[in-house]
């Protein structure tokens, strides 16, 4: 949902630009500096709520693989329990750490999937945070740019009009 907002700020700063008065013989624009500057504010309100968001699906993570630790745990107690109570007979024995082992095997497996797919979904997330932070931060780049030069080009105009020079 935030990245949504970051998105309509950058279209909307694209707008801003767009709408913007062209400077004639120039591949300049004037812009409305207050309202850049007041999208821009709305951008660095924005980007933190996107990393906040990805620190939450970290911690999600990592609560999942405690929990897939827990449970291992819990079924390797189970597992053992079960063998204990079966210490009466040399082949029950046997089938109890048989059973024991593959019960162990198998939660292992089951941790290790649930790491590996936690692992996933949060490089997934946050691949998608860098290319949207990394393409919003060129943005603002780009407008700082054009903002800066334009801002220069007026300087430089104005003062070749008060030497009497003819612009450029």
């Amino acid at each position: 949902m935030i990245a949504i907002d970051i998105l309509h700020l950058v279209d909307r700063l694209e707008e801003l630009v767009t709408e913007g008065k062209a400077i004639p013989f120039s591949a300049r624009v004037l812009v409305d500096e207050e309202r850049f500057l007041d999208m821009v504010d709305q951008m660095r309100v924005s980007v933190p709520e996107e990393i906040k968001k990805a620190k939450r699906i970290q911690q999600e993570r990592e609560r999942i693989i405690a929990q897939a630790n827990e449970e291992a745990g819990r079924i390797v107690s189970l597992a053992k329990e079960e063998a204990g109570g079966l210490v009466e007979n040399h082949e029950v024995v046997k089938s109890a750490e048989a059973r024991a082992a593959i019960i162990l095997e198998r939660a292992q497996k089951e941790a290790s999937q649930i790491r590996q797919e936690a692992d996933s979904y949060v490089l997934e997330v946050l691949s998608q945070l860098e290319y949207q932070l990394d393409g919003l931060l060129t943005t603002v780049r780009n407008g700082l740019r054009r903002v800066q030069h334009s801002r220069q080009q007026t300087e430089e105009d104005t003062e070749a009009k008060s030497r009497g020079e003819p612009l450029a």
